[in-house]
């Protein structure tokens, strides 16, 4: 049974990459199903990192932006009133018009008020889908050009590449914004890793409301667990959310991670514990499944 897992959190820092990449060898090999790796934390994409695939392909994820013809346009400013980003600059007494393209969300409202015949489109790069092999798995890596705003596109341009036949193991952006939202879209599981911290508890209770509102199922991750902060279990306890794994805090797993060393490379612990943790998400997938929850 193919799995589309999403590892997410509510700040940065937690140990989002972390959880997913040493989850991806835990599991490579030791499940039936192929497993695949997403980075959809397109605007700081560092599972390569970790992973080192051998690169296949790379291919631009482009949109269309308008472009103003100022000798046919008649300024009457349909297209600025149409414009709900705000991305048309129109100076009638000059004779100016333009389209500011970073502000542009390629949403076609301009060309439809338009009815001159003045405006057309242009194709425009957001950025880039990378495909690696890593041993027979995919490892698919999104990344928005320096200045790009919209992270969104790039990240369905990586989750049109998801085998529903495979194990999919997708790395979420962080916090709880537009880009979060597309990623836990249609996926079967959330894994949201936090740290025993205020902070991480606030951010965590951020994360809840928000996957609770997309209708994900999910659990739970601790982080750097080891720190004597009830509050954290307190809430998960009210809250009837699943604790999936607990990973200690570790100088020696600080200074390993620092290299882009895997953590399951010096733990088989770590490793039997994500293994485990993999077969508790199955049976939640599976329980939603028999309630028409998924």
């Amino acid at each position: 049974m193919g799995l589309k897992i999403a590892v997410a959190s509510g700040k940065g820092g937690t140990g989002k990459t972390t959880v997913s990449t040493n989850l991806f060898f835990a599991l490579k090999g030791k499940v039936e199903e192929r497993v695949d790796f997403f980075d959809c934390d397109v605007e700081e994409p560092n599972s390569g990192i970790f992973l080192k695939g051998n690169l296949e392909s790379e291919k631009d994820v482009l949109t269309n932006i308008p472009v103003i013809d100022p000798q046919k346009c008649t300024f009457c400013g349909r297209c600025v009133h149409y414009c709900e980003a705000h991305a048309i600059l129109m100076v009638k007494e000059i004779g100016h018009i333009a389209v500011m393209e970073d502000l542009c969300t390629s949403c076609g409202a301009c060309i439809y008020a338009c009815n001159d015949g003045a405006i057309t489109e242009k194709p425009k790069s957001l950025g880039k889908v990378r495909h690696y092999d890593i041993d027979g798995s995919r490892f698919i890596e999104g990344e928005i050009n320096i200045g790009t705003a919209f992270a969104t596109p790039v990240i369905k341009a990586v989750k049109k590449e998801i085998d529903d036949k495979a194990v999919s193991i997708i790395d979420s952006p962080p916090g709880t914004s537009c880009p979060v939202i597309e990623t836990v879209h249609n996926t079967d599981f959330v894994i949201v890793v936090t740290e025993p911290t205020p902070f991480g508890l606030h951010d965590l209770k951020l994360m809840v409301e928000t996957i609770r509102q997309t209708g994900n199922i999910f659990g739970v991750v601790i982080n750097k667990a080891g720190f004597a902060y009830d509050e954290l279990y307190n809430f998960l306890k009210k809250e009837n959310i699943p604790l999936l794994l607990e990973i200690p805090f570790e100088r020696e797993s600080a200074k390993n991670y620092s290299h882009g060393e895997l953590l399951i490379k010096h733990d088989n612990k770590l490793s039997d514990g994500l293994l485990e943790m993999y077969k508790k998400i199955q049976g939640h997938v599976t329980m939603a499944k028999k309630e028409g929850a998924l």
